[in-house]
């Protein structure tokens, strides 16, 4: 769903500064990307909302239906360039990343990253603002088994979302 002239508000906008944009709401079950064993994300959903507009996006992240067990627990999130691919994580593709450099520069602010600690509901949450906005595409939200590294590593990929705009 894309909705122009927005800005996040209420309840996200407690999350974030404003962006006036246009709004992609993205949302559905979460795909496993490791079907051979079960997870805490098996039966999650979740939403992202992407706002961007000029030259600052927002991104905000809510996932619920987390196992219960791993309250408590925080787990890596990010932007990758590729599609979401239930049982093939490589199909993500590496982060999207704006840096533009090779090797990529890999931080909160060439990247978006989306890390949330799991409530004892099974939900969570996460925000992320960048002074840039991603190129529209078929991209996904991976979440890794691991909060994000200071080099952006978070280790296996074992749930995403697919962001496609």
């Amino acid at each position: 769903m894309v909705v122009a002239g927005v800005a996040l508000v209420g309840t996200l906008g407690a999350l974030a500064p404003a962006v006036a944009g246009t709004a992609n709401v993205f949302r559905g079950d979460l795909s496993d990307l490791a079907p051979t064993a079960s997870g805490p994300f098996d039966h999650a959903s979740a939403q992202l909302v992407l706002v961007g507009g000029g030259s600052d996006a927002n991104a905000v992240l809510v996932v619920k239906g987390v196992d219960r067990s791993v309250a408590g627990r925080t787990f890596g999130a990010h932007l990758h360039t590729g599609p979401c691919v239930a049982g093939n994580g490589g199909a993500a593709g590496p982060h999207y990343n704006h840096s533009g450099v090779v090797p990529p520069v890999a931080s909160s602010t060439t990247e978006i990253w989306l890390d949330f600690t799991v409530n004892g509901g099974g939900n969570g949450q996460s925000i992320s603002q960048v002074h840039w906005v991603p190129d529209p595409g078929e991209r996904s939200v991976v979440i890794h088994q691991n909060p994000t590294a200071p080099d952006g590593t978070a280790g296996p990929r074992i749930a995403c979302l697919p962001v496609v705009w």
